[in-house]
This record gives structure tokens, C-alpha cells and sequence, in this order.
């Protein structure tokens, strides 16, 4: 097949500001670059550092307007609600420790949010955020990344339809390399902040790249977690988060399984691995390698599926940009979550109701599922990794 991206119907061009993402910034240009995939939204506002100076020379380097570059988010977002031009949606892309604030500004003036995950540091925050995003109905996407990929909701929706039997336990891994020495001692700036409490919050390992997993398992088959068990180590002298985890999980209904996340995992990139295990057969998806499912069934030949190749169903394929051989990715991926979420924003904005494939990107009930994951690891962990209700 080289069927590629639907067109999708867009009521001119939105506009977005960004809160992060300055100069020295890693994550906002992702962010900045994966929106401008599908022309369907351009970045008019921005507060993206502390530093005036820096927000001013990235604004600068953006081509926006000198009077809608603002020094602090709440400026930005009491500002941009009074303007005729106002931005449709924020983007924030800062550091967890503003996370909550900065949406609940955005919230508060009536402006749509898109948040980069973790959400918040504490659940009683996440629920806040949810409830003024309902009050004010307003479209709160959160940027689970890698529930974008064509293949992902290819696999959600085989297994939606039962090919591979009842689930019965999962295993998902995410291993990385970065931290196995102590970064944070030198002049790496992620690894600096992400390995303090005071920025990062209770998690580093659980709640960077752990939260990952549990989405994506959570996104793929649908399981609720029902309770877990979990051990957070700190294998590097000195530091005070977490950077290993493993994470025993039970779901509602009897499926089981097991969640490890490591940053100091040596000769792993960011290998994020999903295995199903269901009563007919099993789904492999790598993280890595995309655009490949591996799919076992019993008493057949095991198969790997192409993405672009082999036939996905009509909702996944819409997703997918080039024929198969040309390898799609992260920028993909996340542009496909944006893609989803200005269209819906579109619609809202037409007085139309967004129904369940137009509603298709993590949401704001997906980062709260997160905050409450992180919290019941950290939770677990404390108290000599026992199981605790979920």
C-alpha cells in the first residue's frame, strides 16, 4: 500500500504560543518542528525562557512580533485572552516543576493547552486541571509522544477487535543509557534537572520515561491498573531519584504484568518495548523500529507487519505519511498527535462536536493517569515495595 496521510479539513490556520522551548532548549523545537509538518498551525506568542533575553532572541528567530513575546506565562496568557488575534492554543514544553501553573494560567483565561508530560507533580493538581478544563470546555492534549506512530494504533485496534484472544499479561521495558554515569555533576543541562526534586519532583526515572510505558500499555489494550508493586533504585553515588525501576502490575478483570524503566541500562539508546500476551497470540512492538509489528499467533507462522506495506486498518493508515520502506519517526509521530488535536480544535471552533477518531491523542485524562501512576511507584517503593491499590 502507498496510501498516505488523509487530508484533513481545517477552517484556516489556528494559532499557538509556546511557554519553554528557548534557545539552549532541546524539546521545543521537537515541538515547534512536529506542528509545522502539517501547516496547520503557526506560533504567533511565547515566553520560552526566564531569561527575557533569550525568549526575545528566539521570538526574534521565529519571526513573531516583539509585543507578543512576554516575560512571564501569566503576562502571556491574560494578554493574548484580550486580543482579537489570540492565540487558540498554548504550548508548554518548560520543566515539570511548571507544568501545573502554566496550564492552569492558560486554563483560567480560556485558552486550549497542550502540556508536555509529566503533567503535574501531584495528583490533587492533575484533578484540578482536568475539572477547569471540563468547567471551561476547553481541549487539554498531553504529549504522550509515542502514541502516534501508525503502527501503535494499528495494535490498539487489533486489539480492540480480539485477534489476539484475552489479554493476559503484559511487558513493557524502557531502557536507556544516558544516566549510568552522574551527568548531573557536569554541565549536562536535562540531566541536571531532571535528577533534582525541586524541578523534576518525586520521580526522575518512573516519571521521565516509567510514565511512558504505562501509557502506552494503558493506550494500546485498555487495561486498568488495579494495584502495583514497585521498586525505585538509585544506582549512582550521590544521587537522590530514582534511575531503575520495576514495577509489578495487576489489572482490573486478572491480566498481570511487569514494567521496567532504567537510565542506567549501558548500550541502550531508548529502547522502548511493548510485549501483549493474550490467550491466541502475542504483539511486539519496539520503539526503535517503529513502523514494524511483530505479531504470534497460534498454530500459524509468525508474521511482521509493514507499516505503509501491509494493510492497517483505515483509522491507523490515516496516520501514515510515506510509502513503506521510508521510515517514519519521532517527529512523525509527534506531528500526529498535533495533527489530531488542531483538527478537533478546528471543529470546536466551527460550533461542531469532535467524536472518538477526531479525539484520538492523549488527553488530559491520560496525563492524570500518569501523576497517579508515578505517585503509587513512588508510594510503593517507600514502604518496602509493597503492593498498593491503584
Amino acid at each position: 500500500m502507498i496510501e498516505g496521510s488523509a487530508d484533513l479539513k481545517v477552517s484556516g490556520k489556528l494559532r499557538y504560543g509556546m511557554v519553554g522551548g528557548g534557545q539552549g532548549a532541546f524539546i521545543g523545537d521537537v515541538h515547534r518542528k512536529s506542528i509545522a509538518l502539517d501547516g496547520l498551525a503557526e506560533i504567533t506568542a511565547g515566553c520560552f525562557s526566564r531569561s527575557p533575553e533569550n525568549t526575545l532572541a528566539t521570538g526574534k528567530a521565529l519571526g513573531i512580533s516583539q509585543e507578543r513575546l512576554y516575560k512571564t506565562f501569566e503576562e502571556m496568557a491574560e494578554q493574548e485572552s484580550k486580543r482579537s488575534d489570540k492565540i487558540d492554543f498554548a504550548v508548554i514544553v518548560t520543566p515539570n516543576d511548571t507544568h501545573y501553573s502554566a496550564a492552569k494560567a492558560f486554563l483560567t483565561h480560556g485558552i486550549h493547552v497542550v502540556c508536555d508530560k509529566p503533567l503535574t507533580w501531584e495528583v490533587a493538581e492533575a484533578q484540578e486541571l482536568a475539572e477547569l478544563a471540563k468547567k471551561n470546555k476547553l481541549l487539554f492534549g498531553v504529549t504522550y509522544s509515542y502514541t502516534g506512530y501508525p503502527a501503535v494504533k494499528h495494535i490498539r485496534e487489533m486489539i480492540r477487535r480480539g485477534e489476539i484472544g484475552d489479554i493476559r499479561f503484559v511487558n513493557a521495558e524502557y531502557p536507556q543509557e544516558w544516566l549510568a554515569t552522574p551527568a548531573e555533576k557536569g554541565d549536562n543541562k536535562q540531566a541536571k534537572w531532571r535528577t533534582d526534586p525541586k524541578i523534576s519532583g518525586k520521580s526522575n526515572c518512573v516519571g521521565d520515561i516509567g510514565s511512558h510505558a504505562e501509557n502506552m500499555v494503558s493506550y494500546m489494550t485498555g487495561l486498568r491498573i488495579k494495584s502495583i508493586c514497585a521498586r525505585l533504585d538509585k544506582f549512582v553515588e550521590g544521587r537522590v531519584l530514582d534511575d531503575n525501576a520495576t514495577i509489578m502490575v495487576e489489572y482490573q478483570g486478572g491480566a498481570k504484568g511487569v514494567y521496567w524503566s532504567s537510565q542506567i541500562a549501558v548500550g541502550y539508546d531508548n529502547a522502548l518495548r511493548v510485549r501483549i500476551f493474550g490467550s491466541r497470540g502475542t504483539i511486539q512492538w519496539f520503539q526503535e523500529l517503529p513502523n514494524y509489528i511483530e505479531l504470534f499467533k497460534l498454530g500459524q507462522p509468525n508474521e511482521v507487519l509493514s507499516r505503509g506495506k501491509d494493510s492497517f486498518y483505515p483509522h491507523a493508515q490515516s496516520y501514515s505519511r510515506v510509502p513503506s520502506g521510508h521510515p517514519e519517526g519521532y517527529f512523525e509521530a509527534l506531528g500526529n498527535i498535533y495533527k489530531t488535536y488542531i483538527a478537533a480544535l478546528s471543529k470546536l471552533k466551527e460550533g461542531k462536536t469532535p467524536g472518538e477518531a477526531d479525539l484520538d491523542f492523549p488527553n488530559v485524562e491520560m496525563g492524570l493517569d500518569g501523576v497517579k501512576f508515578i505517585g503509587k511507584c513512588v508510594e510503593s517503593s517507600q514502604k518496602g515495595a509493597v503492593w498498593v491499590d491503584f
